[in-house]
């Protein structure tokens, strides 16, 4: 995304980025935060067109040239996408120049780190010793930074909502 970034501000254009996140925001929101966008549009939060050219036009105020929207692979209404949200700046706000670029799952992977490795061989260690003590229908996770076993069931019904917490510092870094 510092790529990204680079290109619109030489060439004063508004980046829609859109990363995973079918039926979740948090890849969305961090990567926001963490990159230093403007926006985050994800299915946990309504974003409307004009919202979001408030947002683009609060950074221009700020002799921001450019911005940099990161937007969830698809929204709860069925309709998003970064090709949606370009389209609509484009049709009704003509004076930005607005470009999409579809990370996806390019954004998986990487070379892991020490943590990513560790907690790798935590989880595989538990998933064996579960079987070798007859669990099934399980899935392996950690919380509080503690192995913990959660039915599968569970686990395909619980949903995280996002925190509204970081929502707020997304729109404060970025004005």
């Amino acid at each position: 995304m510092d790529k990204i970034r680079d290109t619109a501000n030489s060439h004063d254009r508004i980046f829609f980025i859109e990363v995973m996140g079918r039926d979740a925001g948090f890849l969305a929101q961090n990567s926001a935060i963490a990159s230093g966008a403007e926006a985050a549009i994800i299915p946990e939060s309504a974003t409307d067109v004009d919202q979001l050219a408030d947002f683009i036009e609060r950074g221009k105020r700020k002799s921001k040239n450019s911005a940099i929207v990161l937007v969830s692979e698809a929204q709860k209404d069925g309709v998003g996408g970064a090709f949606y949200y370009a389209d609509r700046i484009k049709k009704e706000y003509p004076q930005f120049d607005a470009r999409v670029t579809i990370l996806g799952h390019l954004q998986r992977g990487g070379t892991p780190t020490a943590y990513d490795r560790i907690l790798a061989s935590r989880m595989g260690y538990a998933a064996i010793e579960a079987l070798l003590e007859g669990q099934r229908n399980i899935m392996i996770g950690i919380k509080n930074d503690e192995i913990v076993y959660v039915p599968i069931a569970r686990a395909v019904k619980m949903n995280k909502p996002i925190n509204q917490e970081l929502i707020t510092v997304l729109n404060v870094l970025s004005m």
